[in-house]
């Protein structure tokens, strides 16, 4: 029997699979799992942490979860997705509808004996090889030169503002809500959509490029191509999108001209405190071992701490160097590299992002990055295709960190 011809465009959602969709998606957005999980009153921590000579600190502080997370359970167990009419689309909708309830119990557990191990179901522990890598990481891998924190937040927004303004040149609809804010727990963060900016951010010219393409490159970019997919997870993310999304961003960091070496170190020292909380260490001794041992800053070998610890043991952070390491085998694999911004999904859900294609219920991105655009951009990504995740850094920025595309 011979195969179906692939619909000639987009196709709507058979109406079981839509219903639930569309309220996987409404209770993502009123779950905001990360900020409910972002410490409060940070710089007041740090301050009681040095002033104890690094040794002890409060516990930490949080907002108040999002009301109505019991509702909010009882209404994903209510979806019929036995009753979804494909069972390609089932299986997808069920496995968002597993990590959605992953997600509620990570808020509801937040600060109990519990955290940790569903941190662990929700993003996975520290496996020996990527531990292993990390260690390879933080012991080869230079810095690289120090640089002045000379931009600030006004320069950081004008450069989102531009970023935004060309992508807009291509898709008007094309949007972006900032919030500065001098209490975010970070000092850059995506949110459903919304890019949140410490109000007392500063960072070397030459890491802005790279960390606006990575935010909105990225998380904003992959949204937006989601949002104009027949199925709605594609812009929430299937089911273990993280590590493909991180890796991207960081991957988006390299081909914007400067990845530097402390910034491939400090995404292994979050393995390494990753590691450390699964085994039970708190901050201080985190930050010791990451201070002391492997060479970081103060202020960083804390903030790396602090994440790990979120919630009670916060897994998330393993995720960047893990996604970063996979999607380099991809490449190295011949892998295509513009389809992974249809949307948010995990690597080893293209299998599936074909057949959804090969239906109708995905299509192509409708834009790529800026950087992907860019003159020189073929041959970064050949080049990009031979490195191992040991070798993805520059020892300087890039006389241009991202050059207009050609006309």
């Amino acid at each position: 029997m011979s195969a179906k011809p692939a619909p000639a465009g987009p196709r709507p959602l058979p109406p079981v699979a839509d219903a639930v969709d569309r309220v996987l998606a409404d209770i993502d957005a009123r779950l905001d799992w990360l900020l409910a999980l972002t410490p409060l009153g940070i710089d007041a921590l740090w301050a009681r942490f040095e002033a104890s000579g690094y040794r002890d600190l409060p516990p930490l502080r949080y907002a108040s979860p999002p009301a109505g997370l019991e509702r909010m359970r009882a209404r994903l167990l209510a979806l019929p997705v036995a009753r979804i009419e494909s069972p390609l689309l089932e299986a997808v909708l069920a496995g968002k509808q597993l990590e959605v309830e992953r997600m509620l119990e990570l808020v509801r557990l937040r600060g109990s004996d519990g955290f940790m191990a569903a941190s662990v179901e929700l993003f996975g522990g520290v496996e020996a090889g990527l531990l292993a890598l990390a260690r390879d990481i933080l012991d080869q891998v230079a810095p690289g030169e120090p640089l002045e924190a000379d931009t600030g937040v006004d320069a950081v927004v004008a450069a989102v503002e531009d970023e935004v303004s060309w992508y807009r040149a291509q898709a008007p609809d094309f949007a972006l809500e900032v919030v500065v804010d001098a209490d975010t727990g970070s000092l850059m963060m995506v949110s459903h959509g919304r890019l949140y900016l410490d109000a007392r951010l500063r960072l070397p010219h030459a890491r802005l490029q790279p960390l606006v393409q990575h935010e909105l490159g990225t998380h904003v970019l992959t949204r937006y191509n989601g949002l104009r997919q027949p199925l709605r997870q594609m812009a929430v993310g299937l089911a273990g999108y993280e590590p493909q999304q991180e890796g991207l961003a960081v991957l988006a960091e390299y081909f914007a001209g400067y990845l530097p070496g402390e910034r491939l170190r400090v995404l292994a020292a979050r393995v390494v405190a990753a590691g450390m909380a699964l085994a039970g260490e708190r901050i201080p001794a985190i930050f010791g071992r990451l201070h002391e041992e492997h060479g970081f800053s103060t202020t960083d070998a804390f903030d790396i701490a602090v994440r790990a610890r979120r919630g009670g043991g916060l897994t998330k952070d393993a995720v960047y160097l893990r996604g970063l390491q996979d999607l380099l085998a991809h490449l190295r694999g011949g892998g295509a590299f513009a389809p992974l911004f249809a949307g948010k999904f995990a690597l080893a859900q293209l299998p599936v992002i074909g057949r959804l294609a090969a239906a109708g219920w995905v299509v192509p991105p409708a834009l790529l990055p800026r950087y992907a655009c860019a003159d020189g951009f073929p041959q970064a990504l050949e080049r990009c295709r031979g490195l191992a995740a040991c070798e993805l850094h520059h020892p300087r920025p890039a006389p241009h960190s991202l050059q207009e595309p050609p006309t």
